[in-house]
């Protein structure tokens, strides 16, 4: 099983949280504070479902205080939990929503390689994750 202690572990969150924040809008909320990926995903899932368990796991966190942290939190329980590709293909379904958050170098934007990427994802699935969360 891959560990917190895995040097694997680090470039997969590294190259993931790059990938989520490349070609990313800026957006800010009501009050001045920078939205990051994190706020996409819980848009993304709110629409597509009742309610995700790795959004609910990650707002219940009091420590986290910035949606970068939110975001890394909820990548590593998805990795954990085996729930990384579908909460992504979730939230990529709605092409609207993804013109809305990200420009147009963004690889979502592209199908090929939003396929390319969800496929490599899925292929996670098999990696057992042992992770603090």
């Amino acid at each position: 099983p891959v560990t917190d202690g895995s040097r694997e572990l680090h470039s997969l969150c590294a190259q993931l949280e790059f990938l989520l924040q490349f070609d990313l809008k800026e957006k800010r909320s009501l009050f001045g504070q920078r939205k990051d990926y994190w706020d996409f995903l819980c848009q993304g899932l709110a629409r597509c479902r009742q309610e995700h368990e790795g959004v609910r796991f990650v707002t219940s966190l009091d420590k986290l205080k910035t949606p970068v942290g939110r975001g890394r939190a909820f990548l590593r329980y998805c990795l954990v939990h085996q729930q990384l590709a579908e909460s992504l293909q979730l939230c990529l379904l709605d092409p609207e929503n993804l013109c809305e958050w990200y420009y147009a170098r963004s690889p979502f934007l592209s199908p090929q390689h939003r396929v390319e990427i969800l496929g490599s994802l899925y292929e996670l699935d098999s990696v057992t994750f042992h992770l603090a969360l």
